[in-house]
């Protein structure tokens, strides 16, 4: 039996419209771009949301058509994702009967949420999606994503004479744990709004106690 209605059920009170986008939100088998990464992030949204405000169906829109195009960390068109998710967003929610102007909201969402793109999100749901996805790529389940992509991209967990690049330029495409200091904790200091500023700086406390734990135990 299909498990689309019971993952639709967890984009509540938006679970009609996950029904309808969930069967598009994926473009290749990615575990760290999943379904279960979707529920986190709406989870993520919802939490930042209830402080912050937004319209919650542009959000859920946004939200599960994030990632609905696939582009590996180690392309040279990576920096493109989010811009061919957006378009094909729009794409999608045309074809569903949506208003263009929340089809562009949607869309503005998509494109600037993601680290690669650099854009700076300009409407609440926009700031609130870029917010609530950072939040997992930090704290226990971005270490979780960051080794797992790692292994994808055929890398070695840590640079076994110098696991802190401290004699070393970083290079989180030869070792897992370069990837903490070259992108994942300087993103808590972009945060979009007050509330995910707040859960920005405790997931990364846990993302540093991972960290620590790791370099206790090599």
């Amino acid at each position: 039996m299909s498990r689309l209605p019971a993952l639709a059920a967890a984009f509540a009170p938006h679970d009609r419209l996950a029904g309808e986008l969930l069967p598009h939100a994926f473009a290749a088998d990615d575990g760290s771009h999943d379904a279960s990464h979707l529920i986190r992030v709406w989870k993520n949204a919802l939490r930042i949301q209830s402080e912050e405000g937004g319209n919650t169906r542009l959000l859920a829109a946004a939200v599960l058509l994030h990632d609905c195009v696939s582009v590996e960390k180690n392309s040279p068109r990576r920096a493109a994702a989010s811009r061919l998710a957006a378009e094909k967003a729009s794409e999608i929610l045309e074809r569903l009967g949506w208003s263009a102007a929340d089809i562009t909201s949607v869309a503005h969402a998509v494109l600037t949420h993601s680290f690669s793109a650099n854009l700076p999100p300009e409407t609440l749901e926009a700031q609130i999606l870029q917010d609530a996805d950072r939040l997992d790529a930090i704290g226990m389940v971005g270490a979780a994503r960051c080794f797992y992509i790692a292994g994808r991209m055929n890398s070695a967990l840590y640079d076994p004479l110098d696991p802190l690049a401290e004699a070393r330029p970083l290079d989180d495409k030869a070792f897992a744990i370069d990837h903490f200091e070259a992108k994942l904790f300087r993103l808590a200091k972009d945060f979009q709004t007050a509330a995910g500023r707040r859960l920005a700086v405790e997931r990364q406390e846990r993302l540093r106690g991972v960290l620590a734990m790791m370099l206790d135990e090599i």
